[in-house]
């Protein structure tokens, strides 16, 4: 009895610790070429946990790890809303194909908590409309405290009327008066921005004013892990001193970064502690430095800083991971290998190229653009190059079964070596390569020596694309339309999901 009893008490230790959430449901009218995305919102790693596919029928199921309980952006068709989740939940979600994720309906273990979050939601949608912010904003300091405090009081009783109602974990209804705090810290801030810049640069608010602002800092230590608002608010305080700093430090300096420049002031500031430093030295990176296309010296100087200035363990290899999805593997390192599989079911590793470049095409059936506009042109390159160059085709659908009847449909007859990485976007070549959806197609290139040779691109006819096979073949290729995009937009800054606009505070965010 007591074995039994132990191996319970194990499982149910086991069952409470475990991240995973399972994710499934049904999308009435969801299209297949679509796909379901989970993103941490709280985070500065806003690449995507999950890539799920719809079926025919609609119907979608998943999983991934959670970093941690909190808010997830949940993505489909362009469109995107936040849910609550924790992990070990089961998530149970389901929407129609026109409105989903702005609509959605949840049951299961995670359907309290995200009513809770829902209805407050809609509550504040409507109450935003009651609120004349224009005038808020003209109004003197008294009056303008005022009415900011009424909409503290307002919306908080409506919180607690909820928390009354649907009886939510006590985590999130904390998150949701977190929120409200960084929401009117960012409306404080544009207050004294409209006051400074009215006429007035030596404004200054008094003491009232000061300590109102420093009570809804109370849980400024969580405000700075979990929202990234708050942030926001933060470096909107800090942008005048900053800017200040930046021009005295940047004089003769061509190539000097943002983000030395901020990492630099940040190590004179003594009374932000080491956690909000890499919160924020973090934000203003994904925000500034990276992004496609950055010169090698600016990757690098960037490295330098995650490696060196970043101290939390989870942020440091968060940035990494953007750095690697975004701007590819160093050139000059060795070709990460993976275990492939064939058409005909046997295994297949990189390094049987060595000896001769080649190029990896990462490619997934439900991605358009592939079939659209990178084939045709995919033929022309693999025509030219193939007498001295090998090529690797690796396809990461859902199953192998797709992969066999996508490679054989879209790439019957080009020369090259069809591999499939088992688990699609899960696999452990897309995760070593940094390959998500946004950023398919993708092309690498690698050298004879099996060292990476290039970024990963997007488009095959980027110059500096050509420029480098020309380079490792010694052949010289047609001048190509470096104008033709395989696809628009893409490109994603890191920092524009984790800010994606909350209904009741909306505003612009940068876009991918």
């Amino acid at each position: 009895m007591k074995k039994y009893l132990l191996l319970f008490i194990i499982a149910i230790f086991v069952m409470s610790c475990s991240k995973k959430v399972e994710v499934k449901g049904k999308i009435t009218g969801g299209s297949p070429l679509e796909r379901i995305e989970f993103i941490e919102a709280s985070g500065v790693a806003t690449l995507p946990l999950a890539n799920i596919g719809v079926k025919n029928d609609g119907t979608f199921a998943g999983s991934f790890e959670a970093p941690k309980n909190g808010m997830y952006l949940i993505s489909y068709a362009g469109k995107q809303n936040l849910v609550y989740l924790k992990g070990g939940q089961t998530l149970n979600i389901s929407g129609n194909g026109m409105t989903f994720p702005n609509d959605y309906v949840i049951t299961g273990d995670a359907k309290k908590n995200n009513d809770f979050f829902t209805a407050s939601q809609k509550y504040l949608t409507n109450y935003a409309q009651t609120v004349n912010m224009n005038e808020l904003m003209t109004k003197d300091e008294k009056g303008f405290l005022a009415g900011i405090q009424k909409v503290e009081k307002d919306i908080n009783s409506n919180i607690e009327e909820n928390e009354r109602k649907f009886s939510p974990d006590s985590e999130v209804v904390k998150w949701k008066k977190n929120d409200l705090s960084s929401t009117l810290l960012s409306i404080i801030s544009q207050y004294e921005m409209k006051q400074s810049q009215t006429g007035n640069p030596s404004f200054k608010v008094g003491k009232t004013f000061t300590d109102y602002e420093n009570k809804l800092q109370e849980n400024k230590d969580v405000m700075i892990k979990e929202n990234p608002y708050y942030r926001q608010y933060l470096l909107a305080k800090m942008s005048p001193d900053f800017q200040k700093y930046a021009e005295a430090n940047s004089k003769n300096k061509t190539d000097v970064t943002t983000s030395e420049l901020f990492a630099q002031y940040l190590k004179s500031k003594k009374d932000i502690n080491q956690t909000a430093k890499d919160y924020l030295l973090a934000f203003v990176m994904a925000q500034s430095d990276i992004h496609p296309g950055s010169p090698a010296k600016v990757t690098d100087k960037i490295k330098k800083i995650i490696d060196e200035d970043i101290k939390d363990a989870t942020i440091k290899s968060d940035l990494s991971k953007i750095q690697i999805a975004v701007n590819g593997i160093k050139i000059g390192d060795v070709a990460p290998d993976a275990s492939l599989i064939k058409q005909d079911g046997k295994s297949y590793k990189l390094t049987e190229n060595k000896g001769k470049p080649y190029m990896l095409l990462f490619y997934a059936s439900w991605n358009p653009y592939i079939g659209e506009a990178a084939v045709p042109v995919l033929k022309e390159v693999v025509n030219f190059y193939k007498s001295k160059m090998n090529f690797v085709f690796v396809n990461v659908d859902d199953t192998k079964d797709q992969f066999v009847k996508t490679s054989n449909s879209l790439l019957k007859g080009i020369p090259g070596t069809n591999v499939y990485g088992d688990g699609g976007l899960n696999s452990d070549i897309a995760k070593k390569y940094g390959v998500y959806g946004f950023k398919l197609p993708c092309f690498v290139i690698i050298d004879k020596d099996g060292k990476i040779a290039s970024r990963s691109f997007v488009n095959l006819g980027e110059p500096e694309l050509v420029t480098i096979l020309d380079k490792l073949t010694g052949l010289s290729a047609p001048k190509v339309n470096p104008n033709v995009q395989l696809q628009p937009g893409l490109g994603v800054d890191p920092s524009a999901q984790q800010m994606a606009p909350q209904p009741e505070n909306p505003q612009p965010a940068p876009t991918k």
